[in-house]
């Protein structure tokens, strides 16, 4: 399933870079993180996510790689977790670009893959669901680097 979007965030490109490579900043704006420790910083991160789809919910628990840190202009991450009975593996990529008036654009892409019994059960849900999480946490992100500036 292949995902997509740009947001606009009223905040020097820096700021928003910082921002959205620091996985304590990132875990309180993703619906659903439970935990998240860093195994080696900018490289390596585990956690827990637990993600409704739905009636049906899952705990996943993974690991996310950082790939690629092109400060302040790209980043590339590849995650994969487990749940009972199914796992998720997702690459991403953030564009960072500057926007009018001191803003950034985010332009973002992520490729997931859900198999098991989560995909069977709720597949035709996955993609709304994902984009909608998805745009909530950029809200999530809008909100709280906005308030400073």
């Amino acid at each position: 399933m292949q995902l997509k979007g740009d947001v606009v965030i009223h905040a020097p490109r820096k700021k928003v870079w910082d921002f959205l490579t620091d996985p304590n900043q990132i875990g309180q704006c993703v619906p659903g993180v439970e935990k998240i420790e860093t195994i080696e910083p900018l490289k390596k991160y585990r956690g827990i996510v637990s993600v409704g789809l739905g009636s049906v919910k899952a705990r996943f628990s993974g690991d996310v790689d950082i790939l690629e840190l092109d400060e302040p202009s790209r980043a590339k991450l590849k995650a994969h977790g487990t749940a009972t009975g199914s796992a998720a593996d997702a690459l991403s990529e953030m564009i960072l670009s500057d926007g009018a008036d001191g803003g950034t654009i985010v332009n973002w892409t992520a490729d997931i893959n859900v198999s098991g019994q989560l995909a069977s059960l709720v597949s035709r849900l996955m993609a709304p669901v994902s984009q909608k999480l998805a745009g909530v946490f950029y809200d999530e992100v809008r909100k709280r680097l906005e308030k400073d500036e």
